[in-house]
């Protein structure tokens, strides 16, 4: 119950308590002083009447007269006369009715006033025993009147209360919603802090909150460091400060298999000429030299591009994998440029031949390695610094232009709609967690696979429309079969307010399938537009479905305040996962990323599993979830 509704309960019950307590003894004192006032009147009017009668004669007739005169000229229920024998003389009684107010009010509250008794004398003789009530007719409709004039006050009363009380619980509880707000962000995993108020015990709440939420903010930051500073020792070259070749490799393959809008792109490869003569001519320190301004020059080509690696994949080779760039031989013109600039600066004239080619979605990562070391055997033999760009023979697309695409993918899409594969995600003890489901789109008269036609989608900037397309679909698969599905998300539409309109609607008017959605945005994505990422998050909380983060590793550090944005998961890169069974450096990285996320409740789940060493190895360091080709749909 909020606090809320418990200062109201406790408003309604003390004023309850006091107008009713009032309302109760008001209402009996005055009955008490109704009923004195009738038995001294009884008294009073039987000493009277009784004086009376003694004076006059003792015929029956006069007696009678006498009484029955008082009795009609006052208000009495009863008057009678007893001889000193018992026998009644005189007798007149009221008939009609008794009450001035509601039969139940007299029976909770009875008015009970006792006879007025006096004697009548004849001279120093006994003639009777004189007995007279009142009518309380009367005593009841003024105490009826007295208590419903004061219930009626007592109504208004509690009104004016209710008025009062409200406008004193909004002043009091205004801090309470900045309270309210931090403790439900705090549950949502976003350890925010707010300005302290001015009532003295909301102050010490929020203060500790505070406190709460600034060591969580500086435990997560330092265990973060340290966790970067560990990933850098583990998988960086310590001369160049490039990824380190098995590490490259691991995220050469990963680029290779990915099945989105960067599923193609372009590998590149310089070469230091005649490094061994190099060291000859300018000592270990000057070839040294070199090779850094070349990785510097690499790393600053690669640096403004999310998602572009580069790597020393041997002692003269030093690569850069840029996923989503479709023309190498820019990227190969933009390589050359900065390096004959590093080294006019550096005064060298050093061979750096640089070959690179185009990769398609679907190829190997042996098959484009082994066509831009060929291209770059070509580039040596030239000389100086040749360039050499190679395509992929094999690599035919299916339109030739733009245009072509364009009117496919929209034909495509408006005609058959889209298709969702079905990959299990499993947890470390053999449950479902949800099913991959990525987007499948008929052309050519096949069903592709995203990563044969998401990237052309990106170029014409239909990305929102068909991610909302893709939402559409596994809402009504999750309406079929009741499974919880993941779907992928583009940065592109996490910029898009029409896009987000939409998916807000189609979330919210459905919540029971909005509850079976997980929600996969690339990390790039949310590198690149934080704030954004942020809002969209908070925003997709109220709809029930789980949102997360996929490819999360090689910038994972770069992910400030990850505490703050909502997530329910967290999908660790494959370049991680490749082979963690015998890689101890990421073994060390991944059990810190996991100890991170399990902190701040996020799930942890792995991508491209492929050997049932790796899943043994992943369940020992502490993921909660694997997908790849080695997880199998638990029986």
């Amino acid at each position: 119950m909020s606090l809320i509704k418990q200062l109201w309960i406790a408003i309604v019950v003390v004023t309850l308590l006091a107008l009713g307590g009032n309302l109760i003894v008001s209402t009996l004192s005055a009955r008490h002083y109704l009923e004195q006032q009738l038995r001294v009147k009884n008294l009073d009017n039987a000493t009277s009447l009784a004086l009376s009668l003694s004076q006059l004669p003792k015929d029956p007739v006069t007696v009678e007269l006498q009484i029955a005169a008082q009795f009609d000229a006052g208000h009495y229920r009863l008057i009678r006369l007893v001889s000193p024998k018992g026998d009644v003389l005189v007798e007149r009684e009221y008939e009609g009715d008794l009450t001035g107010a509601p039969n139940w009010f007299t029976r909770l509250v009875p008015i009970a006033a006792p006879a007025g008794v006096a004697q009548v004398q004849d001279g120093w003789h006994q003639f009777g025993t004189l007995s007279l009530e009142s009518h309380s007719r009367y005593a009841y409709e003024a105490l009826w009147t007295g208590t419903v004039e004061q219930l009626l006050w007592f109504l208004v009363g509690g009104i004016l209360t209710g008025i009062t009380g409200t406008l004193i619980i909004r002043h009091i509880t205004r801090p309470l919603h900045g309270v309210v707000e931090q403790a439900e962000a705090i549950g949502g995993r976003r350890f925010v802090t707010t300005p302290e108020p001015g009532t003295t015990e909301f102050r010490s709440v929020v203060r500790a909150m505070n406190a709460l939420s600034v060591r969580v903010r500086t435990m997560l930051a330092e265990e973060s460091g340290r966790l970067e500073q560990l990933r850098r020792q583990v998988q960086h070259d310590a001369l160049t400060g490039l990824y380190s070749r098995e590490q490259f490799m691991n995220l050469l393959h990963a680029a290779v298999a990915r099945d989105d809008a960067q599923a193609t792109g372009s590998l590149l490869i310089v070469r230091i000429g005649e490094l061994a003569g190099l060291n000859q001519r300018l000592g270990r320190e000057g070839a040294d030299r070199v090779l850094k301004r070349t990785a510097e020059c690499l790393a600053a080509v690669a640096a403004p591009h999310t998602g572009w690696d580069t790597g020393r994949i041997n002692g003269s080779d030093l690569a850069l994998v840029a996923p989503g760039e479709d023309n190498p031989e820019r990227l190969a013109a933009e390589v050359a440029d900065a390096l004959r600039q590093a080294m006019a600066e550096e005064g060298e004239d050093t061979a750096l031949p640089i070959a690179a080619s185009r990769y398609a979605a679907g190829e190997t990562r042996s098959a484009v390695l082994a066509r831009v070391d060929g291209a770059l055997a070509t580039a040596e033999q030239a000389g100086g610094r040749a360039i050499r760009i190679v395509e992929n023979p094999e690599a035919r697309p299916l339109h030739a232009d733009l245009q072509g695409w364009r009117a496919a993918l929209l034909q495509s899409l408006n005609a058959n709609g889209v298709r969702l594969g079905r990959y299990p995600v499993v947890s470390r003890d053999g449950k479902l967690m949800h099913f991959e489901a990525p987007m499948r789109l008929q052309l050519a008269g096949e069903w592709q696979p995203a990563g044969a036609f998401m990237p052309w989608v990106a170029r014409l900037g239909l990305l929102p429309q068909f991610d909302i397309a893709v939402v559409r679909a596994a809402l009504d698969e999750i309406t079929v079969s009741g499974d919880p599905l993941g779907i992928n998300l583009s940065s592109a539409s996490l910029c898009d307010a029409a896009f987000r309109s939409e998916l807000f609607r189609l979330l919210h008017g459905r919540p029971a399938q909005a509850a079976q959605l997980w929600l996969d945005l690339p990390e790039y994505g949310a590198l690149r537009h934080t704030d954004e990422f942020r809002s969209f998050c908070i925003a997709l909380k109220p709809t029930g479905c789980k949102v997360g983060v996929e490819h999360v590793g090689a910038h994972f550090g770069q992910m400030s305040d990850l505490h703050e944005l909502g997530l329910d998961y967290l999908k660790i890169d494959a370049s991680i996962v490749r082979g963690i069974d015998a890689d101890k450096g990421n073994q060390s990285f991944l059990r810190g990323l996991c100890v991170i996320a399990h902190s701040i409740g996020l799930l942890t789940i792995a991508e491209g599993v492929r050997q049932e060493n790796e899943m043994a190895s992943l369940t020992e360091l502490g993921i909660d979830g694997m997908t790849g080709s080695a997880v199998r749909m638990p029986s």
